[in-house]
């Protein structure tokens, strides 16, 4: 029998590396349930012909007649708006692919999750923001989470979960970004063409500009303390520039285990698309005599403070986190609109999470509120900075 698929998210970086993996799998292996995306009608409808889900659906409602339009006479369902794209993240399928950007992929993978199955998580914002929601839903369901991200991923496939005790520490990896030698007075006069510009991977623009101010890696730690049996003083970080190891596992017996790979979403896609099997992906492979060289440093907490507010905030609890990541949204998105300087976005973040603390998030409507409050509240404080 095929395995049955959605994708949340396909019209993003990784949902097209999601739909390339399944165009080039030997006919019959995936049955495609339901693409979901946001606003680009043209992209999904194109998508939606080549794949021929069972429906297409935009989270834009605005969007939505053009979808309509572009796939009429397809046999292809269409929907849009908020309660179309819950109802097609519910729909029965065998795996999900959970990508679609920032905390508006939060409802929708516990969606998807409510009806069990495999989720393959690469919005990490949804474990950020209400990471004990999203592993209850999975208990109560017995849904199998994999880790997407590439780091997570690499961790997923050297950690020893059978025998966490036996695991000194997690380190994840990061490239350090554009600006890793960058001085402050450099970093205070970055440009969003320049932040979004990363050197080693082609991702969208708000998760390159996490990349720029490493608060992507900090949501990272975030991600690895929630999915990982591993406490949070025991998940490390090391800047490494060339992208080729993606996280490692140190042993108690002194034993560092490491995943190494090009640095190609479509790897750690494919993992959790074939899992527990593997497939065959035809991306460049690592070529460790042309590498040459293997670089590991500290990170700079001073000059990248974004990844040191992550790790106060999971000290201080979820709805620190819930927090973290709302500022982070916003003040990312004032910062691709030229409304807010790139050393900003790190300083708004923190004075929210100052200025609001660490309520308790029970469920969904609590996290959803908070999320409000620390958008509301960021908006200011970035109104405040620009002025």
């Amino acid at each position: 029998m095929p395995r049955t698929v959605t994708i949340l998210g396909s019209t993003g970086s990784v949902g097209r590396s999601t739909v390339s993996l399944l165009e080039a799998a030997p006919p019959g292996e995936f049955e495609v349930v339901a693409l979901v995306a946001g606003r680009d009608a043209a992209a999904l409808a194109a998508q939606a012909r080549r794949l021929r889900p069972r429906i297409a659906v935009l989270a834009d409602p605005a969007a939505g007649p053009a979808l309509e339009a572009a796939l009429a006479g397809s046999g292809i369902a269409t929907g849009c708006g908020r309660d179309a794209v819950l109802a097609a993240a519910a729909l029965e399928a065998g795996w999900t692919m959970a990508a679609i950007v920032g905390a508006a992929g939060l409802e929708p993978t516990l969606a998807a999750l409510g009806r069990g199955g495999t989720l393959a998580l690469a919005n990490k914002e949804a474990l950020v923001c209400a990471g004990h929601l999203v592993l209850a839903a999975a208990r109560a369901s017995g849904a199998t989470l994999l880790p997407v991200d590439s780091e997570h991923n690499a961790i997923f496939q050297v950690l020893d979960s059978r025998d966490p005790a036996a695991v000194e520490k997690i380190i994840l990896t990061a490239s350090g970004g554009p600006f890793r030698q960058a001085s402050l007075e450099r970093m205070a006069s970055v440009t969003p063409e320049e932040a979004v510009r990363h050197p080693v991977w082609s991702m969208g623009a708000k998760i390159s500009v996490d990349s720029a101010t490493m608060m992507n890696k900090g949501l990272e730690l975030i991600e690895a303390a929630r999915i990982f049996p591993v406490p949070e003083e025991r998940i490390e970080v090391l800047v490494h520039p060339q992208s080729a190891v993606h996280g490692l596992v140190q042993y108690a017996d002194g034993s560092l285990l490491a995943q190494l790979g090009t640095p190609d979403m479509r790897t750690p896609i494919a993992h959790a698309l074939a899992w527990p099997r593997r497939m065959t992906v035809d991306v460049p492979r690592l070529d460790l005599a042309a590498l040459a060289k293997l670089e590991f440093y500290a990170p700079d907490t001073q000059s990248f403070p974004a990844l040191r507010l992550a790790r106060q905030a999971l000290q201080a609890g979820p709805g620190a986190t819930t927090i973290l990541n709302a500022a982070n949204e916003i003040a990312v998105g004032l910062f691709l609109e030229r409304r807010l300087g790139f050393l900003g976005i790190a300083a708004v973040v923190e004075e929210s999470l100052a200025a609001l603390g660490s309520p308790e998030v029970p469920d969904l409507a609590a996290v959803l509120a908070l999320d409000a409050a620390a958008r509301q509240d960021a908006a200011a404080r970035a109104a405040s900075l620009k002025a």
